[in-house]
Order: structure tokens, then C-alpha cells, then sequence
């Protein structure tokens, strides 16, 4: 296998970064660590999305407002939000590959009191507690995921966000078929989602230990021709990264957090009709992550991001103004296209910044689940003080912030990926 390793990069098969994760761990691309790695990613978000698809009874029966709503939103994904980039930075230093394990019992722990709270203190408090599992899954479970890919990484952090994606579409589902039907404390019963988790985390960190690099790799971002960027430059493309994820995660918040009452509020369906319809927008967001990642090997990342973001802008002005029917049209096109952003904005990131992929990972997640709170908090007190439909109205303008990409340097590695 090192043989063969060794005369891909004689022939330039790999790239530089390619060939430094090969050496590193000595074999090509681990599906079955990546697939583990997925499985798990689902368990997390899945668990993690439940959340979000209890706020009607916990509207009802707390008697709770948009704005408290948004604030439960805001708890869990802030806690993750400045959480991630402080674990993938001690990370990057001393590799934990066994923290994934222990994350997953943060998440455990914050389910269960969920389950029995009956205090909206409580309820925030769970919250933090799952939002603490997600930060500390999400950087090293991306840096072993990228140890795996045997340098195809828009495929490997695909394969894994893809994970997370069909999980938060089977979370509003499951809610909605057990926990809205049996009760708030029906959430404990996914507990042994969490443990099952712990135990498949615990035989990837097994693997990891065993095949993690000795040093991690150090170089710096090259751009076009192979021309090293300046520090500054490499600053800029990130704060355009993050505008590009504030853009995306900011008006997926709005869909995520809001959809079943904007549904319920303007075609008068039921909760349970409602549910169905957020399903077919995260199905689509998972389906629009698998597209990413193959978009993001084969024509390049910044290709893939003008496609996604600013490609989305068109569908999302129609949206307030559709039937019901044509929404779930445009669901479906909005979830698959942008979904398909994220990987090739994570791959670009990682090549910005070689060697921190634990940082970036922590930053980008992180500032996914951040920008989602405090996008939903905000909205929520914008319905509150106008109505549910003039939020998604306001948000179908969010996508224009693509434009963006054109300043983005051109990257050697960002190129099409050939084998």
C-alpha cells in the first residue's frame, strides 16, 4: 500500500496535502471509519434536531413565545458555537480521538433531563447541555474524518455531514410520531441512541489512536500557480467564508426553526402536515450534502459555492409567494442546493489553514450553529413584533450575500481533484 502511495505522488496523482494524509496513516480512503463516522453524525444531529421539533408543545404547554422559542435555539447552538473553535484548537495540538465518546454523553445527559424538565430553566439547560456534545463531536470527528478520506475529502466531509443532515430529517419525524404522541418524557427513549453512539465513537477512537499522524502537517494556503498567500489574505478569504456561512445557516435557521408554524399560520394544516413538509426540506438538504461533495471533487470549490449559495437566491424570493404545493417544490431545490455549500466551504477552509483542520472544523460548525441561533433569536422576535411570513419574506434576500464568492481566491488545490 505504501507502494503504491509512493508512486501516485511520483506520477502527481495526489496533492501535496493529499500525500501528506496518505504518509501519515499509510492506507487509502477507510470507508468504514467515514460510514461510522456518518452513522454517528446522524445519532448527534438527529437527537440534537428533536429540539427544534418540540417547540409547539413546549409553545403549548409552557406557554412559551416566539422570542423564548428562539432563545431555546439560541442556547444549544451558541454553547456550540464558542465551544467548537476552543476544542478544535487544543485538538489540532494533542488529537483526543476518545473525546468523541465522551461528547456523545454530554448529549446523553441533556435528553434525559429534557425528558422529565418541567421548568423552562431546565428546559435551556438541557439544551446546553446537548449543545456541549455537539461541540465537542463535531472538530475531532471532522479531523478523523479527513485522516480517513485518503485525500478525497469533498467526499469524505460530505459522506460525514450527509450523516448529520438525515438526521436532522428523521429527528422532526420521530418527534412528531413518538414524543408529540406519547408525551415529553418519550425523549428518553432515545437515550439508547446516545449509547449506541458512544460505543461505535469509542471503536473509531481506537482506530484513530492507532493511525493518527506523529506531527500534523504544516504548509502554507497556495494559490493560483502554486503562489503562496499572505497571511492577510488568508484572514480575508475566512471572514468570506463566514459571510458565505452566515448567509446559508442564517436562512436555513429561519426554515429549520420556523416552518411548521409559518405552514400551519398560512395554509391552516395540522402540526403532523406540517412536520411532513420539514421532512421533505431536510431530506433534500441531505441528499443536496452527497451533491456537494462530488460537486466540490469534481469542479472545484468555489465553482460549487457560486452554484449553491447565490444559485439558491431565485427559488427563495418565489418562496413566500407559492401554494402550497409549489413550497414543497421549492423546498426540495432550496435543500439541494443550498445544502451543497457546506462541504466545498469546510474543503477550501482546510487548505486556507493546512494543519489546523481541528480549528476549522471548531470555527466553521461552530459558526454554523452560532449564526443559526442568533438568527433565530432575532427572528423570532422580528414574528413576534410583525408576523411569520413577513420573516421569510425578509429572509429570501440572505442568499444575494453569495456575490461574495467572486472575491475568493483561486486556489491550486481548489481545482478539479484528477485520479
Amino acid at each position: 500500500m505504501q507502494k503504491a502511495v509512493a508512486d501516485a505522488s511520483d506520477r502527481g496523482i495526489l496533492a501535496p496535502s493529499a500525500r501528506a494524509t496518505a504518509a501519515a496513516t499509510g492506507t487509502g480512503t477507510v470507508f468504514p471509519v467515514i460510514v461510522a463516522l456518518s452513522f454517528c453524525h446522524m445519532l448527534n444531529d438527529m437527537m440534537q434536531s428533536m429540539i427544534s421539533a418540540l417547540y409547539p408543545m413546549f409553545k403549548q404547554d409552557y406557554a412559551l413565545d416566539y422570542s423564548q422559542i428562539g432563545m431555546i435555539t439560541f442556547t444549544f447552538q451558541l454553547t456550540a458555537a464558542l465551544l467548537q473553535p476552543a476544542v478544535g484548537m487544543v485538538t489540532d495540538k494533542r488529537p483526543m480521538p476518545f473525546s468523541l465518546a465522551v461528547g456523545m454523553g454530554s448529549t446523553l445527559i441533556g435528553l434525559l433531563m429534557l425528558a422529565f424538565a418541567h421548568d423552562y430553566n431546565i428546559i435551556l439547560l438541557s439544551a446546553g447541555l446537548v449543545g456541549l456534545g455537539s461541540a465537542v463531536f463535531h472538530p475531532e470527528s471532522s479531523r478523523i474524518a479527513r485522516a480517513a478520506s485518503g485525500g478525497r475529502y469533498g467526499m469524505a466531509q460530505s459522506v460525514f455531514q450527509v450523516g448529520g443532515n438525515a438526521g436532522s430529517a428523521i429527528g422532526p419525524l420521530l418527534a412528531s410520531v413518538v414524543v408529540l404522541a406519547r408525551g415529553q418524557s418519550a425523549v428518553a427513549w432515545f437515550s439508547a441512541a446516545a449509547m449506541i453512539g458512544m460505543l461505535i465513537l469509542t471503536r473509531v477512537g481506537m482506530w484513530y489512536r492507532a493511525n493518527m499522524p506523529s506531527t500534523p502537517v504544516r504548509a502554507r494556503a497556495k494559490g493560483a500557480g502554486g503562489v503562496a498567500l499572505s497571511q492577510e489574505r488568508v484572514v480575508f478569504a475566512i471572514v468570506i467564508l463566514a459571510a458565505l456561512t452566515f448567509s446559508k445557516n442564517v436562512y436555513s435557521a429561519s426554515l429549520g426553526s420556523y416552518l411548521h408554524f409559518y405552514l400551519m399560520d398560512r395554509f391552516a394544516i395540522s402540526l403532523k402536515q406540517a412536520q411532513m413538509h420539514l421532512f421533505v426540506f431536510s431530506a433534500a438538504v441531505a441528499a443536496g450534502t452527497l451533491l456537494g461533495g462530488s460537486l466540490t471533487d469534481r469542479v472545484g470549490r468555489k465553482a460549487t459555492m457560486w452554484i449553491s449559495i447565490l444559485g439558491v437566491l431565485p427559488f427563495t424570493l418565489v418562496l413566500p409567494y407559492a401554494d402550497l404545493i409549489m413550497t414543497d417544490v421549492l423546498l426540495v431545490i432550496i435543500g439541494l442546493l443550498m445544502a451543497s455549500a457546506f462541504p466545498a466551504i469546510m474543503v477550501y477552509a482546510q487548505e486556507l489553514v493546512p494543519g489546523r483542520v481541528g480549528l476549522i472544523a471548531g470555527i466553521f460548525f461552530g459558526f454554523a450553529f452560532g449564526l443559526g441561533g442568533v438568527g433565530a433569536a432575532a427572528m423570532g422576535w422580528i414574528a413576534d413584533h410583525t408576523s411569520i411570513g413577513f420573516v421569510y419574506s425578509l429572509a429570501s434576500f440572505l442568499p444575494a450575500i453569495g456575490l461574495l464568492t467572486a472575491l475568493l481566491p483561486d486556489l491550486a488545490s481548489g481545482r478539479p481533484d484528477r485520479s
